[in-house]
């Protein structure tokens, strides 16, 4: 694969430039591939483009704009395979996850499809008042205008997904910068976008360096910056000025599991090492702090401490990998050194945190101190923490006290408790008796806190990419 190269996209035409970029894969270390790299006049450009475009795709109608959608997905089945591994060499993601991303992939283009036909508006009764006798009120939604996206390494098909499919349906031309690290994935979708008969100058998908991008997040053309990553998120709000801003900069997720799940404690255990530890634990969702009522700890403790010393670490080409290199060795570098200064401070290492360049074992801690990094930031990668609990509010209390608030978990047989978590937790997802990794393409999808604001999930994406626009008629 060394020997390929891929071009950006600049108003809807491939550029070869240049092949500056090297994309490595994650676990061998080659050169997988060499991309095009923009600079600051292609930024222009495609800001240009993108802004010239904002009339033909407010009139480019739902019925061509769901063709365009249907073409991608008809196009991501036929080319599933290559998408698949392509992902699995430049985020190193275990081949089983990666099908299922593309999988996700297809799901999220075929959810905006069914959406882009029905972004419609209401009829409002205005005579509320003798004042108002023979007034009628409309509304509708229209598209927005030029948006930039800036994605992360972890979903390079899905979360370029999430913000491309709903920007598409919504008829906003679009400015992508995929990560560095991860850029293969959304260069297919570019090339597949540029099949179809979208308006020039409907979408740019460019590599970029992080000063290269600085007017994604501050040119005035641009009417909404969606960006997913970590909180450097919040200053790119600070330097947005008058345009929208939707961020999503990540979690530590935690997990509740109540008293009463003691006879299907091997189910709950079995969802909790996935959603700990699936992609390498590399997921804003992933299971970080798993609460556990006394009475089950040690019982919960011993079978997912044997379950993850079993889990098989490796080449994620490999059909039987579970775990797979995290992104570069500076992030398995970091993670390996918060386990370290927690069981300095008094926490219990029960399996892995064993580091080999970018790989590190799958990692099982208890007692660690409620300050410690481990507890306290977003690890993003395999491991997780243990904790006991005696009463369910203090369990709710705990989750709480987090900086962030994307979504968590509760594994409880109780309606009541179901509910009340849903009242009290202050996050923007509870998923009940399933981990807080579990998502739904379709489900609003986003945090409070630390963890940002707005919603993906495409009918809530779209509505963010769009506004209302209100007719009076008097009769």
């Amino acid at each position: 694969m060394s020997d390929t190269r891929y071009p950006y996209y600049l108003a809807n035409r491939p550029v070869a430039a240049n092949t500056d970029l090297e994309v490595r894969d994650k676990y061998s270390g080659e050169v997988a591939a060499r991309v095009a790299m923009g600079d600051a006049a292609a930024v222009e450009r495609a800001i240009a483009a993108a802004a010239a475009a904002a009339g033909p795709m407010r009139e480019f109608p739902p019925y061509r704009r769901q063709a365009v959608l249907d073409h991608c997905v008809a196009r991501f089945r036929e080319r599933a395979d290559e998408l698949a591994h392509a992902l699995c060499v430049e985020a190193g993601k275990p081949i089983k996850d990666a099908r299922g991303e593309v999988t996700r992939l297809i799901e999220t283009f075929r959810i905006a499809s069914e959406e882009a036909v029905r972004i419609g508006g209401e009829t409002m009764n205005l005579e509320i008042s003798a004042r108002t006798q023979g007034y009628r009120g409309f509304w509708k939604r229209v598209p927005l205008g030029p948006c930039s996206f800036i994605t992360p390494f972890n979903f390079p098909l899905n979360l370029v997904a999430h913000k491309v499919a709903p920007a598409i349906a919504a008829g906003c031309p679009f400015v992508l910068k995929p990560a560095a690290k991860t850029p293969l994935g959304a260069l297919i979708i570019g090339e597949i976008l540029a099949e179809t008969d979208l308006p020039e100058g409907a979408f740019s998908i460019l590599p970029l360096s992080n000063d290269a991008a600085a007017p994604l997040i501050e040119d005035d053309r641009i009417k909404l910056l969606s960006f997913t990553g970590g909180l450097v998120g919040w200053d790119f709000k600070a330097r947005a000025g008058r345009k929208k801003v939707t961020l999503e900069l990540g979690g530590n997720a935690a997990c509740i599991v109540d008293a009463d799940q003691g006879e299907r404690l091997d189910a709950v255990v079995e969802r909790l090492v996935f959603g700990a530890f699936y992609q390498s634990g590399q997921s804003c969702i992933s299971v970080q702090r798993i609460l556990v009522h006394a009475s089950l700890y040690q019982a919960l403790r011993d079978r997912l401490v044997a379950k993850v010393g079993d889990l098989v670490a490796g080449d994620p080409k490999d059909e039987d990998t579970f775990i797979g290199p995290m992104i570069d060795e500076d992030a398995a570098t970091r993670l390996e050194g918060w386990i370290h200064a927690a069981v300095e401070r008094g926490a219990r290492l029960l399996v892995g945190g064993e580091r080999t360049g970018n790989m590190l074992t799958a990692a099982v801690l208890e007692d660690v101190p409620g300050d410690a990094d481990l507890a306290r930031k977003e690890a993003f990668g395999p491991a997780v923490i243990l904790e006991r609990f005696d009463d369910f509010e203090d369990a709710l209390a705990r989750v709480n006290a987090s900086d962030f608030g994307l979504q968590a978990g509760v594994f409880t047989g109780s309606l009541a408790r179901s509910m009340r978590a849903w009242d009290v937790l202050d996050v923007g997802g509870v998923i009940v008796n399933d981990v807080p990794s579990f998502r739904v393409d379709n489900m609003p999808y986003g945090g409070v806190k630390d963890s940002g604001l707005g919603r993906e999930g495409v009918r809530f994406a779209i509505e963010d990419m769009s506004e209302v626009r209100l007719l009076v008629v008097r009769d």
